[in-house]
């Protein structure tokens, strides 16, 4: 659930807790390192114990796998560090912090899990630790599951910032501390917040501490969190080249640069990204992970013209979904809901990047646990059959939209009952000018690009299967209004940048509105973006061609 700041009462708090944070890095110095063993990856991370230097070892190196998001496995490498010395209580705060997986996924966490982290935090007290200061990094995950049956998942997020705010002051040489505040802080940013406030100052203390350890995988990693949006993902791009090689035995580490480069335009980088990703995420058995990977993959394919490769990642589904496992909450940095996500996003997008609606109008629903994620396949459905001119068809996925939404806000999920409510309202757009009511379709398409401007994706996405401000675009073009349609291309590429079907249609809007200059601009980005695409050419890219050289 997304953290909403004007519910903690007032956003000055946040302000002095990131003001303290920011204090305590002046202060500190370069954390001591260890490197792990020569045959793995992770990159170098120290968090000083009292356990034995057995389970000290043992205990960095689930650290570094805790911050690469590697769950289970961190969950084991805290396992063994108290197999080492049964006093090391600290281990449990890391398998309480591991239990509460991925802290940039919207929506509630599993109750297994929450069980699960309650209980190890319950067992750090009961074996105990030796210093105040393990005692303080117990007490700060404690806060995430304390109530839980009761105490909304918002509420404890922020006790569980204000509690690592709490650390880091009274531990300034503490680098982990401070990366963990930094973390904190970045996660629990209200999505409508414009200002980026948190992130900014989140993102100074994770750029200063990564100048002193450059080999830091959580630092790397979370810089690249921190500033995935529009405005701020250029701030990224060294972390982004430098994450996969600090952990490159992490499949997730080999995946997070691709958010950067799906947020620049910079499709060839994301594609090698991911398919580094997909291949380690197979070996460790991560299929929610590898499935991930793939839709970012697909998307970058489809904005290069690279229509063939998507489709072989669109025809491998069937087998990839054989191995999924929806029971493996913790197995990686994807959990099932991410799963089921890319199984239904791939095929959506590969029909709507493509525009073939009679494709996108028969796709199958899979229900479910998740209805954010049957909301993508209906929404899919529906925008392909206003397109193909059947509105009875397209108000019925609108309808099935409507009861996910309903669903999703009577069980407090409601980032993704927003999401869906887009998607909803943009299905009902396009019906309406399906039955020819223009007026009713245009008010509708701009109520539903408001909505999505003041919202983000979620990280689980590389982007909307079609971007709001893109469809509204279409549909004024639709009108024969092109030069209103380009206001909304344009605003659609500051926000996606390289994307095929904006760039086009800005190109095509341009063109049409007699701005030859800026026509010719947009479909030569599109040629660029589209150095490498397969034969046959779509459409788009032949016309493309005989505009630049005619």
């Amino acid at each position: 659930m997304p953290i909403i700041l004007r519910d903690l009462g007032s956003k000055m708090a946040l302000t002095k807790i990131i003001a303290a944070c920011l204090l305590t890095i002046v202060a500190s110095g370069v954390a001591q390192q260890h490197q792990h063993g020569p045959d793995e990856k992770l990159g170098v991370v120290h968090f000083a114990t009292s356990c034995t230097a057995s389970a000290q070892n043992e205990f960095d190196r689930a650290v570094a796998l805790l911050h690469s998001f590697q769950f289970s496995r961190a969950i084991e490498g805290f396992n063994a560090a108290l197999k080492a010395d049964a006093a090391c209580g600290i281990a449990y705060w890391g398998i309480a912090l591991s239990d509460w997986s991925n802290p940039f996924a919207p929506g509630k966490k599993d109750q297994s899990q929450l069980q699960a982290g309650y209980e190890s935090a319950e067992r750090g007290k009961t074996v105990g630790v030796k210093t105040d200061r393990e005692r303080a990094y117990l007490t700060a995950v404690g806060k995430l599951y304390k109530n839980f049956r009761s105490t909304p998942q918002g509420a404890r997020l922020i006790a569980y910032r204000d509690a690592m705010q709490e650390v880091a002051t009274k531990y300034p040489d503490d680098h982990e501390a401070q990366i963990f505040c930094a973390l904190a802080i970045a996660a629990s940013e209200d999505p409508s917040d414009k200002t980026y406030a948190g992130r900014l100052r989140a993102g100074a203390m994770l750029e200063k501490l990564f100048e002193q350890e450059p080999e830091h995988p959580g630092l790397a990693h979370y810089i690249i969190h921190t500033y995935d949006v529009p405005p701020l993902a250029t701030r990224a791009l060294a972390a982004a080249r430098r994450y996969s090689e600090i952990a490159p035995d992490s499949p997730h580490a080999l995946h997070m640069p691709s958010h950067t480069f799906t947020r620049t335009g910079y499709w060839q980088e994301s594609i090698d990204s991911n398919i580094a990703a997909a291949a380690a995420a197979r070996r460790e058995g991560q299929t929610a992970e590898e499935l991930h990977a793939s839709d970012y993959e697909i998307y970058a394919y489809l904005q290069t013209g690279r229509d063939q490769a998507a489709r072989r990642i669109a025809d491998s589904l069937p087998e990839i979904s054989s191995r999924f496992d929806p029971r493996a909450v913790l197995s990686g940095a994807a959990g099932p809901s991410v799963g089921y996500f890319a199984l239904a996003a791939i095929p959506a997008r590969y029909a709507l990047e493509r525009h073939d609606w009679e494709q996108a109008r028969k796709l199958v629903v899979r229900e479910t646990a998740f209805p954010h994620t049957d909301a993508m396949t209906w929404f899919a459905r529906g925008l392909g059959a206003a397109r193909l001119g059947q509105p009875l068809a397209a108000n019925e996925a609108a309808t099935a939209l409507q009861k996910i939404r309903e669903r999703l806000s009577n069980a407090g999920e409601n980032y993704w009952a927003e999401q869906v409510e887009i998607q909803e309202v943009a299905v009902r757009a396009w019906s309406a000018l399906a039955e020819g009511k223009k007026e009713a379709a245009l008010q509708q398409m701009k109520l539903a690009a408001e909505l999505e401007d003041g919202t983000e994706k979620s990280a689980v996405t590389p982007g909307p299967l079609a971007p709001a401000r893109e469809l509204l675009g279409e549909m004024l073009l639709e009108m024969k209004e092109p030069a209103q349609a380009l206001e909304q291309f344009e605003t659609t590429l500051t926000k996606e940048p390289g994307r095929f079907r904006a760039l086009y249609g800005a190109a095509q809007a341009a063109q049409l509105s007699g701005n030859s200059k800026a026509s010719l601009r947009y479909f030569g980005e599109l040629l660029n973006a589209c150095a490498h695409a397969e034969k046959p050419e779509r459409a788009e890219i032949v016309q493309a061609q005989r505009v630049i050289s005619p």
